[in-house]
């Protein structure tokens, strides 16, 4: 599915729990697609204040505002020719909607306190874990916006749902934390693996990475069963 939609412009929009892994695909996305050699540029909407969000994006010029103290470039601008992740659009603003809206008809953007429009060249990949349609039908998101977003649809499903995946992403949480640690990787043992598979992810694929490298710090030598049992 992933392949498919890469090498084309076609927007998406994915959609699953929290922790699941919704920035991993966008980043596949951008991996595997013509922008790959360009900047890929994620924005979390969730964690941005509603009256900063479209400075954000969109940049501001100097003056514009009371501590706008020299002229800023914003996200669009910043991944021009590459991929604007925009995480959490769901908890975006009705009127930062509006502009984001505009620069994907347009191609244009327009910096906070600025007069010109600035053409930008970016694939926009958006996420979410709200349900957007039941967003939309309490007024809080775009219907307009929404179908802009929703040429593709990715739905993630929860790390409950996909419990066979748990050993490859347990052995590449086990290289990736080697390699940040500096320090050689360890192994896992089959029985340690088949009880990750058995528990309740809650927090998805975040929780599963926490719990890995809880047990590579915790662990002295090979995590069997008994350190899982003892550090899950």
């Amino acid at each position: 599915m992933i392949e498919k939609v890469a090498p084309t412009e076609a927007r998406v929009l994915i959609t699953g729990p929290n922790g699941s892994g919704k920035e991993l695909v966008a980043r596949q996305l951008h991996d595997i697609s013509e922008r790959r050699n360009k900047q890929f540029v994620e924005v979390n909407c969730a964690a941005i204040p509603s009256e900063l969000i479209e400075s954000e994006l969109f940049g501001h010029e100097k003056g514009s505002f009371t501590s706008a103290i020299k002229q800023r470039i914003g996200k669009f601008e910043q991944a021009e020719g590459g991929t604007l992740f925009l995480d959490e659009i769901g908890d975006m603003s009705l009127s930062a909607q509006a502009k984001v809206l505009r620069a994907l008809q347009e191609s244009k953007i327009t910096r906070v306190g600025g007069e010109k429009d600035i053409s930008v060249n970016v694939r926009v990949v958006a996420a979410t874990n709200k349900d957007l349609k039941k967003e939309i039908e309490e007024h809080r998101f775009r219907e307009d916006l929404y179908h802009r977003l929703s040429v593709i649809v990715i739905k993630v499903p929860s790390l409950n749902d996909r419990a066979e995946d748990i050993p490859l992403l347990v052995n590449k949480f086990l290289d990736d934390i080697a390699l940040e640690y500096g320090s050689k990787r360890k192994e896992i043992t089959k029985e340690a693996l088949d009880l990750l598979q058995k528990n309740n992810w809650t927090g998805n694929i975040r929780e599963l990475r926490n719990v890995v490298e809880r047990l590579i710090i915790m662990s002295e030598g090979q995590i069997g069963p008994e350190e899982v049992k003892k550090y899950l």
